[in-house]
């Protein structure tokens, strides 16, 4: 599920510089694979599409989709590694004076402000979200990139503070974060598969980060607050 901004994103390399003609081909035909796949599992669920019915209806070898895809997982969750870093990203790139909290529920604020797939928002998710809770190999996925989410938050907050090895506190706080952020999602998820609106998704999901906000100590909301310049 790629958005208008992930593909002009995507359409720069490392440093913002433009990419070049083989870059651009190569992405858009591994962005093609996965959503033609996408649409199929969709439609007839994860278990009963083959890979090779994906290389038929997509126009490339099965070796080419295994080529930009290894596992057929990974064909669903074509954006695992971006949605794995995305916390860390937040914290890594926080301002001066906010806190890993700041900016893990910040970016969550903004996300659901704008109705966003990562707030479990976007038109359609809760079709994706369906798929996911039906196939047993997608459900194990999306467990496994979430401890992986957590994992990754825990090395950033040890880099960003340098807690000692057996300081307890940073693998806390990212599991913490991480749930939260979770929890908010599926619950926005829920909320549209019942048609709600995105207004009426919006209120729910901020009044639910709003009482996850008050039940967190000042010591978790607090952690990690970047030093002012």
């Amino acid at each position: 599920m790629t958005s208008t901004a992930d593909e002009q994103q995507a359409a720069h390399g490392s440093g913002g510089k433009p990419e070049g003609r083989r870059e651009r081909k190569k992405r858009e035909t591994r962005r093609r694979i996965s959503d033609i796949a996408t649409g199929l599992f969709l439609q007839r669920g994860f278990d009963a599409v083959t890979v090779a019915e994906i290389a038929e209806a997509a126009d490339v070898s099965v070796n080419t989709v295994y080529n930009y895809f290894p596992a057929k997982e990974d064909l669903f969750f074509d954006r695992e590694e971006e949605m794995i870093d995305r916390p860390s990203v937040a914290v890594r790139e926080r301002e001066p004076g906010r806190s890993a909290a700041d900016a893990v529920l910040g970016q969550l604020r903004q996300d659901i402000s704008e109705h966003s797939l990562y707030a479990g928002m976007r038109e359609g998710f809760d079709e994706f979200m369906r798929c996911v809770r039906e196939a047993p190999p997608l459900m194990s996925r999306l467990m496994l990139m979430q401890h992986k989410t957590a994992q990754r938050l825990y090395e950033t907050l040890v880099e960003e503070t340098g807690a000692a090895s057996d300081d307890p506190v940073p693998e806390l706080v990212a599991a913490e974060l991480v749930n939260i952020c979770n929890l908010v999602s599926r619950g926005a998820t829920r909320a549209t598969a019942e048609g709600a609106s995105h207004e009426q998704v919006a209120r729910q999901a901020l009044a639910r980060l709003d009482t996850f906000e008050k039940l967190a100590t000042d010591e978790l909301l607090k952690y990690a607050t970047k030093p002012a310049r």
